[in-house]
């Protein structure tokens, strides 16, 4: 069974797409970009703020569906420059607790709207 997960408390959709799909015990939240969800500003240039609005962003999507970031098994991060790195690593991390999801990231050559950072993640359920 497929059930749609939708918040305003997060960025509206900007594609035919949902913030989040639950499909039995699995969580699938879509990729999140820094947009606040209230003001619909991006936040371009400085990467702790916009990671740390990607994981709120995320972390609204996942009370939605009754779970939040200790329920998340997998991440998969994308930057427009790995350089980045070390900062989103420290914002992230300080989301989880004892276990951590495992986890990618990948540089990609652009991503919507010209933001620096995308994540999405796979959480679990029952």
């Amino acid at each position: 069974m497929k059930k749609v997960i939708n918040t305003a408390d997060a960025p509206a959709p900007i594609g035919p797409y949902n913030q989040a799909i639950k499909a039995d015990k699995f969580i699938f939240v879509s990729g999140q970009i820094p947009l606040h969800p209230f003001t619909g500003e991006l936040v371009i240039d400085d990467i702790t703020i916009a990671t740390n609005l990607v994981m709120e962003n995320i972390g609204a999507i996942l009370n939605e569906a009754k779970a939040d970031f200790n329920d998340i098994v997998k991440t998969t991060i994308f930057l427009t420059d790995l350089k980045d790195f070390t900062e989103v690593n420290e914002v992230y991390g300080t989301y989880f607790t004892d276990k951590h999801p495992a986890r990618e990231t990948v540089q990609v050559a652009a991503l919507p709207r010209g933001v620096k950072i995308e994540i999405s993640v796979i959480a679990i359920k029952p």
